[in-house]
């Protein structure tokens, strides 16, 4: 019968987290850190130590869902869009919060908004697929009778909104932040499809608005051919330094296969 042991003797154990760390030679300041913080570090690392440009972020809704993340963006001065579920909450853009009258006891009552946010489907909901436009946001391979450019188009409605989150500060009024808050109803659908949130200007056309969000495509087709084509999903070692190293080399297959399909072809020699 297996019994309780304390101390170092228990972390020599070969099914403990403490042995299987070592035999894999994690470092001892590694922990577990949320995606979306490893995205910000990464951020971080191509906007300050490699200098590149500052663009707009895009991503699915396991990082658009995390309000850290989306903080995290705008205090980097990252503009965004992101998608999210429609269950996240919000007020209208003209929403505005209300200080209740003081009645002399106690603290004095801050700004908030008279009525509780609403969630985003509601919200598109309630404005109607009539208010939506159809938009072509770019042309592909598939072509067909019907379709002969490629063509992909939908109805998209883009509302300006105030993201609701106590994690989201306020100014001292008590105003939440604006954003976009972009809904994709394809013809046919009884309700929309897709949600996005973003930071971009209020001025920015729909079909440019559309182009960002959908750019997901791409991001979805090099990490596939990144795991499939280029085997970072074969790895079988299991130790930290095997896993980096694996890492780093199908990354720079995959930049180099990025810059010949980017690069023109060389006119063929004389």
């Amino acid at each position: 019968m297996r019994t309780n042991r304390i101390g170092g003797q228990h972390d020599q154990e070969p099914d403990t987290p403490r042995a299987r760390r070592a035999r894999c030679a994690i470092p001892e300041g590694q922990r577990h850190r949320e995606k979306w913080r490893l995205a910000l570090d990464m951020l971080d690392e191509i906007v300050d130590d490699w200098g590149l440009p500052r663009r707009p972020v895009v991503a699915d809704a396991g990082y658009g869902d995390a309000s850290g993340f989306r903080q995290g963006l705008t205090d980097r001065g990252l503009t965004y869009v992101l998608a999210v579920n429609p269950i996240a909450t919000a007020h209208p853009a003209g929403a505005s919060p209300v200080t209740p009258a003081y009645n002399g006891v106690g603290r004095r009552p801050v700004p908030r908004y008279p009525d509780p946010p609403t969630d985003l489907k509601t919200l598109v909901m309630d404005v109607g697929r009539s208010a939506g436009r159809f938009v072509v946001w770019r042309h592909g391979s598939h072509k067909s009778a019907g379709n002969p450019t490629g063509r992909m188009r939908s109805r998209f409605l883009a509302l300006r909104i105030r993201p609701a989150n106590r994690h989201i500060p306020k100014d001292p009024d008590g105003n939440l932040p604006e954003c976009w808050l972009l809904a994709e109803w394809p013809t046919g659908a009884a309700e929309p499809t897709d949600y996005w949130l973003s930071t971009l200007p209020a001025d920015i056309r729909l079909r440019d608005l559309v182009k960002l969000a959908k750019m997901r495509w791409r991001i979805e087709h090099d990490h596939r051919v990144l795991k499939d084509g280029l085997g970072l999903d074969h790895f079988e070692g299991r130790s930290w330094t095997g896993w980096h190293r694996h890492v780093t080399l199908a990354s720079v297959a995959q930049a180099v296969c990025t810059k010949l399909r980017r690069t023109p072809k060389a006119p063929a020699q004389a």
